[in-house]
């Protein structure tokens, strides 16, 4: 059995002989060159607008960097293993400078941003948030470099439910589903019988059950195992700890509310009210993370995942402090991963196909031996 404890975060690979067996052999690109370009600009105005009109959101501008003292950086996971990019600005010779960070996600400022738009119950935001992630393992769909569809909603306490979760994934799924078809009207060469289309709809299991069918497996490779019986799922649960004694993932715990307890379709007493979009990738043969959303902490549930992961020290910031005195509102949101989606919608085998970053050497080398033009 694999060590379920490596598995917790990360894209759960960890060397490029690893990927060398995960891309392709026998890779040809559907699109040529121009027409990925094109297609990227189509598939990107219509999920924009169409998330925007499914969701009832309006689109902001996202910050970038962050001042270090506001609290709203995403720290991804809670073991420390992820750090922003940190820098000073000297400002004013000195006299007036700012610690600041390069934004590893916007899922913190955009609850702040939904009171500074007075952003009122079914009212929300949607950004095109650029940030980059330094540590990160680079493969073929990890990059330092991040862009996603950030969205966040307010809604009431009478929201905050499993039943209004799955109706905002219901919303996203039909939305990124007519962008793949509305890809293939375009494209037809992206109709393509080897790999085969998203299905209509997806499934919604919750982590705790996915362990009762594999409890030997750790978590990449229960989804792998789950995705080979349903293509589309949503994983309900990430970062309550399961019976095993691990969550399924490492999940911060300054947003996603992962502690109330709820009763998962089969009649299961679970917790979470949170989740991850996963799909199974035909070209690579792979899990394939879309999103990862959820409804948000409020007061009691902040305060309860702070002292369970022992960080009640961040109770001072004010984005925590704003949520512990009910001066922020309650909110659902999450991330749509830019390139991920376009990678599958585009039916690419690697990320840097779609998307301009840094790569290292050997992975640009490998890719160039299995015909992956990665864009430079």
């Amino acid at each position: 059995m694999s060590d379920k404890k490596a598995d917790l975060a990360g894209p759960g690979i960890g060397s490029y002989e690893e990927i060398a067996q995960i891309l392709p052999d026998d890779y040809k690109s559907l699109l040529n060159k121009k027409d990925t370009q094109k297609a990227i600009y189509e598939v990107k105005h219509y999920i924009s607008e169409n998330l925007c009109k499914e969701l009832n959101l309006m689109m902001v501008e996202v910050p970038l960097i962050v001042d270090e003292e506001s609290g709203v950086n995403d720290m991804l996971d809670r073991d420390g293993s992820r750090t922003p990019v940190t820098f000073h600005i000297k400002n004013d010779y000195g006299k007036n400078p700012i610690e600041a960070q390069v934004v590893q996600a916007a899922t913190k400022w955009k609850r702040v941003a939904l009171k500074q738009f007075s952003m009122q119950p079914g009212e929300g935001l949607c950004t095109d948030m650029r940030a980059v992630r330094k540590d990160y393992f680079l493969d073929h769909d990890h990059s330092a470099y991040v862009d996603q569809w950030d969205w966040e909603k307010t809604i009431t306490d009478k929201d905050r439910n499993l039943a209004y979760l799955k109706d905002t994934v219901k919303k996203i799924w039909k939305v990124l589903k007519g962008a793949e078809t509305y890809a293939q009207e375009l494209f037809p060469a992206l109709k393509n019988p080897r790999y085969p289309d998203l299905p209509e709809e997806l499934v919604f299991l919750h982590a705790e059950e996915i362990l009762q069918m594999y409890p030997d497996l750790p978590r990449k490779q229960r989804e792998t195992e789950i995705l080979q019986k349903y293509p589309a799922v949503f994983i309900i649960g990430i970062g309550w700890t399961l019976a095993d004694g691990f969550p399924h993932e490492m999940r911060a715990a300054d947003y996603d509310d992962w502690v109330t307890e709820t009763k998962s379709d089969r009649g299961m007493v679970t917790h979470g009210i949170n989740g991850d979009i996963l799909v199974w990738n035909p070209v690579t043969k792979r899990r394939h993370e879309l999103s990862s959303m959820g409804i948000r902490v409020n007061a009691e549930t902040l305060r309860t995942q702070l002292e369970m992961t022992g960080q009640l020290d961040l109770l001072s910031t004010p984005y925590h402090s704003g949520i512990i005195n009910n001066e922020l509102p309650l909110s659902i949101g999450g991330g749509i991963g830019q390139s991920r989606t376009l990678m599958h919608i585009l039916k690419k085998a690697h990320l840097g196909e779609v998307s301009v970053t840094v790569w290292p050497k050997i992975l640009k080398d490998m890719c160039a031996d299995k015909n992956i033009f990665v864009l430079e």
